[in-house]
């Protein structure tokens, strides 16, 4: 009596499965073929605007294409040179705001010392030039 019951439970235990395969096979169909109808319609609609857009991309391109590189590397250009601008404003603010203050660090004593000799050398020159000039009178 008992092995007949769990044959009875083992079948209506099939039966469920296949039921429930059954329910969702029926339920994701309709789900699956409107997707794949949905997504044959954009590429349909894709391919059908290309096709109406490729002549005029082939008419301008000639003219859009090179002035769009064209700012765009003016444009690329600017933001560059404002970069590198800004950075060396604000190097030497920092540099100046530092030999202001007299808080040197040690870092910068060895720099400080070559920018003073090269200005004493450039003097040096200016003094050398304007005397050849005024003895070659």
């Amino acid at each position: 009596m008992a092995e007949q019951e769990t044959q009875r439970q083992q079948q209506s235990m099939e039966g469920r499965g296949q039921t429930s395969k059954v329910l969702a096979v029926v339920t994701l169909l309709p789900v699956g073929g409107g997707l794949l109808g949905l997504s044959g319609v954009t590429l349909a609609v894709t391919v059908l605007g290309l096709a109406l857009a490729a002549p005029l991309f082939l008419l301008c391109s000639p003219v859009l294409v090179p002035a769009l590189v064209v700012i765009s590397l003016a444009v690329a250009g600017f933001l560059a040179s404002g970069a590198m601008g800004l950075t060396g404003l604000s190097s030497l603010s920092w540099i100046l705001d530092k030999v202001r203050r007299g808080s040197v660090p040690e870092q910068m004593e060895h720099p400080k010392r070559l920018m003073a000799e090269a200005a004493g050398q450039a003097g040096q020159r200016v003094r050398e030039t304007g005397q050849s000039v005024q003895s070659g009178r």
